[in-house]
């Protein structure tokens, strides 16, 4: 079925996760014993390519690491979960490692050291111009340098390749970049970042006008990821879906936004339009905040097709069935409206 797919690119983090499972996640100046330690691979960058890659789906990664022992056991992770890591440079010094403390009930908080991250330059992206160049569509996240993700979106914009951009972690971002991205897809937190937190707390709970602010800022396509909500899409050319969401037992919620777009990229890839392709996503994330840890956490396709099953009563399509039709042309997608 994936012969001569065209692969998904991600341009990206690679950390090292050092996990800590607690009973809360402590306050300022607070100490509170933890249950348990452990070691993932993590990085949005990699975790959104292993989640296309646990899906079954070519893709390529770039990036950097550093020449510690943490740099040469990401790059196994990666090789080993079936990502093409040749765009992937080593370099002297840390890889990036993130700081996790995941409570009870499976809300995280997060503190990351960029290491080698922060060395990925807009040169790093003209050095592997041909990875991108042959992509399908490029997701890129915000724990790069800002200019490295400016440069990628020049250069996807002149090689008329697709750009997803999740806007995490949220910074200020320039209206040249906004207007060069297909897909945004932020979380209720960043959509209140971008949007400047100038709606009501009473509207931010209906994401129809946070979307619209951020569709007039330039972007073609947004994404609001809800969590526990579910989705919403909306897009330029008049696109709007609400999505309910997939419900579930969470007991970590850490990388269920790279499973996300990970999933989103993959339906594209495969012919889905955004409403199933998001609906595909929102079935991915699901299951990955059922399990601990990052990378680990990512679903195959046939967990991906249960859960839509069951959430389809047994009856109708199937993903497997979604995943065999032909991309869809321009002409044929249709606005949904909410």
């Amino acid at each position: 079925m994936l012969a001569g797919k065209k692969p998904v690119v991600v341009a990206g983090s690679i950390n090292i996760d050092l996990v800590v499972n607690a009973e809360r996640i402590p306050v300022e100046g607070e100490t509170v014993p933890g249950r348990d330690f452990q070691i993932h691979p993590g990085g949005k960058g990699a975790n959104q390519a292993v989640a296309v890659a646990r899906l079954g789906y070519p893709v390529r990664m770039i990036g950097r690491l550093g020449d510690d022992a943490f740099g040469s056991q990401l790059r196994r992770d990666l090789e080993s979960a079936g990502v093409d890591a040749a765009g992937v440079t080593t370099t002297q010094g840390t890889s990036g490692v993130a700081m996790i403390v995941v409570a009870q009930k499976g809300e995280n908080s997060i503190v990351i050291t960029p290491g080698a991250n922060a060395l990925l330059t807009p040169e790093d992206l003209e050095k592997h111009i041909e990875i991108i160049r042959h992509a399908g569509l490029v997701l890129t996240q915000l724990e790069i340098p800002i200019e490295t993700v400016e440069h990628l979106a020049q250069i996807c914009h002149r090689e008329d390749v697709p750009l997803i951009l999740d806007p995490a972690p949220a910074k200020e971002l320039p209206p040249k970049l906004l207007k060069n991205i297909e897909w945004f897809t932020p979380n209720e937190t960043e959509a209140a970042f971008f949007i400047g937190n100038s709606i009501s707390a009473i509207a931010l709970r209906d994401p129809a006008p946070m979307a619209e602010m951020l569709i007039s800022k330039g972007v073609k396509g947004v994404v609001l990821k809800l969590g526990s909500r579910g989705a919403y899409l909306a897009s330029a050319a008049g696109l709007t879906e609400r999505l309910r969401p997939f419900p579930v037992k969470a007991i970590d919620t850490t990388a269920a936004g790279d499973a996300f777009n990970g999933a989103f990229a993959t339906g594209l890839m495969l012919g889905m339009g955004p409403v199933e392709g998001a609906r595909f996503a929102a079935a991915a994330a699901a299951i990955s905040v059922t399990r601990a840890g990052a990378q680990p956490s990512m679903p195959a396709m046939a967990e991906v097709e249960q859960m839509i099953a069951r959430a389809n009563g047994g009856n109708g399509l199937g993903a497997r069935q979604i995943l065999s039709v032909e991309p869809r042309t321009k002409q044929d997608e249709k606005p949904h409206e909410s």
